[in-house]
């Protein structure tokens, strides 16, 4: 199963795609992805129902979310209303360690995203605060990454063995599905994704070439 582990919709600040358009792109265009998982920024969103639309085109759309920390931005997986009580997912300055803590004391999976990139990215402030304990996994292939910033974050995987996966950081609609997540049993959860990447069994893919 393939899935797009990195997007948002117009719940987030800066989103300009609507779910639905998402759906029908991937579906017009044959992207090579079987569901997404929408990551908006600060927030869990509760709100929002889209298993009609996940049945309607026959993909699976999941929910997350994208934190700020003084490492950089990270994507967590699993989220729980319990755990969304445990820190304030709107503060811009949280701590990392205090995230990772509290995602796994609730069964959820912290992931640094676009660590390549300055001032966001987790590889632009290790030589300010050090090696942070407790990452297993961070993404290697960013859809909206320019330059070396994904080189950068698959240098920084490789030297501390951590685990990668992939996500477009789609913003718009066009960009779904540029970068990915391939796993080898069918996802239906958001508890069964954080399962999955707990497990370490998932290749980053890079469709940026093919799509």
């Amino acid at each position: 199963m393939i899935l797009d582990l990195h997007s948002h919709s117009i719940k987030s600040d800066d989103g300009r795609a609507k779910v639905p358009n998402y759906c029908q792109w991937i579906r017009a265009r044959e992207i090579p992805i079987d569901g997404f998982v929408l990551t908006e920024h600060r927030q869990f969103d509760f709100e929002s129902d889209y298993s009609a639309l996940a049945k309607e085109f026959g993909l699976t759309i999941l929910k997350a979310s994208e934190v700020e920390t003084e490492y950089g931005h990270v994507l967590v997986f699993g989220v729980t209303e319990a755990l969304t009580q445990t820190f304030d997912f709107t503060d811009i300055h949280l701590p990392l360690a205090q995230v990772i803590e509290a995602a796994e004391r609730h069964g959820a999976v912290p992931v640094p995203c676009h660590p390549g990139r300055k001032r966001v990215g987790m590889s632009a402030h290790l030589e300010e605060y050090g090696v942070p304990q407790g990452v297993r996994i961070v993404e290697i292939y960013n859809g909206g990454s320019r330059g070396d910033e994904d080189a950068i974050a698959q240098n920084m995987a490789a030297e501390q063995d951590y685990l990668g996966i992939g996500g477009s950081d789609a913003h718009i609609v066009s960009q779904i599905g540029k970068c990915a997540t391939r796993f080898p049993e069918k996802i239906t959860s958001a508890a069964e994704l954080a399962e999955a990447l707990r497990g370490g069994d998932f290749e980053a893919l890079n469709f940026r070439e093919q799509i």
